[in-house]
C-alpha cells in the first residue's frame, strides 16, 4: 500500500472520497481510514493500493507516497 494526499471539501468521509475518486473499498485501507491533514484547506491523507495510488496521482492527487513501516531505532532496551 502507499500514501496519497487529495483535496476533498471540509468535513469529507471515507465514503465521500470514495465517490470522487472513483475507488472502491478494495483499492483502500479502509482501517487507516480518511486522515484530515489540514481539512480547513481540503487536504486529506488516504492509504491505497500501489494501482489506486497511480489513478489518484495522474488525476491531480499527491503521491503515491511510499508508507514503510515505523519501528524503534537501535538495539532493544
Amino acid at each position: 500500500m502507499v500514501l496519497v494526499t487529495v483535496r476533498l471539501p471540509q468535513e469529507a468521509t471515507l465514503e465521500d472520497a470514495l465517490r470522487r475518486l472513483g475507488l472502491t473499498e478494495d483499492d483502500v485501507d479502509t482501517a487507516y481510514g480518511l486522515v484530515p491533514l489540514d481539512p480547513e484547506q481540503g487536504l486529506y491523507a488516504l492509504r491505497v493500493t500501489e494501482e489506486a495510488g497511480r489513478r489518484v496521482g495522474q488525476a491531480g492527487g499527491g503521491g503515491p507516497f511510499a508508507d514503510p513501516p515505523i519501528e524503534p531505532y537501535g538495539p532493544p532496551g
